[in-house]
């Protein structure tokens, strides 16, 4: 796809918020610690995190840092991120409501500049020439990738049945249509490719590539694999309106069918990390 295709709006994450700490599988600690190793971090400078949502790794990681700014463009993420923080004691936190785009914003210059998710939503080769002007000069861009939402769908002995992801995606689809939706349009082709490119162009080089964690077997309820359906941009609840109660019915009764004892188990996927260096 090319990325006129499809444009950001800002009811893409609308209503996902709150299912992101019960929904989504939290990034390990040998995250923080393979990340921290990798840039030798020592508790100094400052951390920006671009599309933040609610802080899942902004938390995580900010402890290695002097400061942390957590920027999204959705005012609901950023509710639930001070929620967190303050459930943990968080206080070198920043949280900004603003879009990518609009970076600098007088944000100032960071020694990381950490991308969980998120950068396929942006106006990419526009978002990488900023964030790289905000770098001091020994800086990282680090970006994360990871589904956090479900586990692989590899077939193997489990202490509890998987989530039957391919049913839950059938009724998303009876409900939304066979398209991907996202926010007010459609991604027919999914999320773009190509980042390698963008990033070179924007004066990155590298990149560096790690891969953290995986393979630990979790027990998720069926509450949890219900706000998982939910915390997604191609299942938001903004998106089902006033059947939004008769696909949470349906989806919980899919769910109830096919756990045992009202329970699923799945594997972690493995967290990809990528630095790249201006």
């Amino acid at each position: 796809m090319t990325e006129a295709t499809w444009q950001w709006d800002e009811t893409l994450y609308a209503g996902s918020a709150r299912h992101y700490s019960v929904g989504r599988m939290p990034y390990p600690p040998s995250l923080a610690d393979a990340i921290g190793t990798a840039l030798d971090l020592d508790g100094s400078g400052r951390l920006l995190d671009v599309g933040c949502g609610p802080g899942s790794l902004t938390l995580l990681v900010a402890p290695l840092f002097e400061a942390a700014v957590g920027v999204d463009a959705d005012p609901d993420m950023l509710v639930e991120g001070r929620r967190r923080a303050d459930d943990i004691g968080a206080n070198n936190v920043e949280w900004r409501h603003l879009r990518a785009e609009a970076l600098p914003a007088d944000l100032g210059t960071f020694r990381v500049a950490t991308f969980a998710q998120s950068f396929h939503w942006m106006d990419r080769p526009l978002v990488a020439r900023r964030v790289r002007e905000m770098l001091t000069p020994d800086g990282a861009w680090v970006h994360v990738g990871a589904s956090t939402h479900r586990g692989p769908s590899d077939d193997e002995t489990l202490p509890y049945p998987r989530p039957p992801w391919r049913e839950i995606n059938d009724l998303v689809a009876s409900y939304l249509g066979p398209v991907r939706r996202a926010g007010q349009g459609l991604l027919p082709t999914g999320t773009p490719s190509g980042e390698q490119e963008i990033m070179r162009e924007a004066g990155f080089t590298g990149p560096t590539r790690l891969e953290v964690g995986g393979g630990m077997v979790v027990e998720r309820s069926v509450d949890e694999i219900t706000s998982a359906v939910f915390s997604l941009s191609s299942s938001a609840p903004h998106l089902f309106a006033d059947r939004l109660p008769a696909f949470e019915a349906d989806l919980r009764g899919v769910l109830t069918s096919a756990a045992r004892d009202g329970l699923f188990a799945e594997r972690r996927r493995e967290i990809a990390v990528v630095i790249w260096r201006p």
